[in-house]
């Protein structure tokens, strides 16, 4: 016999049925061919647009190809193609590390646990979700600004560790669905919900949000 779901559970599964029916396109942001690419792509995404990354990683990829030449790349290098994502000391020298750490320590291929790809220099829990549920398939929160704000106003977690708001949103979403919620909810983050002036108006979700009305209605 299958455990009760909680009434909070319940609401979390209605308002994720309504945003799958809202953005069934929604997907990673990020340009990527390879797990390598993706996990460089995402710490290039701190602090920067994806249109941005996007429009630095062909440049980067075309130069380095491979997890052996980007390892072996000049700081300088990799700075002058990053640059415009910001932070691009600290990115540059953090993606010449791991390149080193995955050759020395995980034979050349990105790990494919959070573990193991936590240890790689610039990659947090948020990053290795993104390429774990994005180049690997394996569920993963990718807890991001948008997804703790949502998470939040639609009363899953009054958190504000990214860590705590993903173990709560764990226990009312299946894990099969954990990287599409993720998606889902930054998508509706960007379009709908935002910060400073959500849309409540025109948002999908107001029946069912216990924080609608706090935006725009139209």
């Amino acid at each position: 016999m299958s455990p009760k779901i909680t009434a909070e559970a319940s609401s979390a599964r209605s308002i994720y049925r309504i945003l799958t029916k809202e953005y069934p396109d929604a997907r990673c942001e990020l340009d990527f061919n390879s797990p390598l690419e993706l996990l460089v792509a995402t710490v290039l995404s701190a602090q920067c647009t994806d249109k941005r990354v996007n429009a630095v990683t062909p440049v980067l990829f075309k130069r380095f190809p491979t997890v052996t030449k980007l390892a072996g790349a000049k700081i300088s290098e990799i700075e002058k193609i990053i640059y415009s994502t910001g932070f691009f000391r600290s990115k540059a020298k953090n993606i010449k590390e791991l390149a080193k750490k995955i050759l020395k320590d995980y034979g050349g291929e990105v790990p494919k646990t959070l573990a193991e790809l936590v240890t790689l220099p610039g990659v947090g829990r948020k990053t290795a979700n993104v390429v774990l549920g994005n180049a690997f398939e394996i569920p993963g929160l990718t807890v991001d600004t948008h997804f703790g704000r949502l998470s939040r106003r639609f009363g899953w977690s009054k958190e504000t560790d990214p860590v705590k708001v993903e173990n709560d949103v764990a226990k009312l979403i299946p894990e099969k669905e954990w990287t599409l919620l993720s998606h889902k909810l930054i998508w509706h983050g960007r379009r709908i919900c935002h910060s400073r002036k959500p849309e409540c108006g025109i948002c999908p979700l107001a029946k069912l949000c216990p924080s609608a009305g706090i935006g725009l209605i139209q």
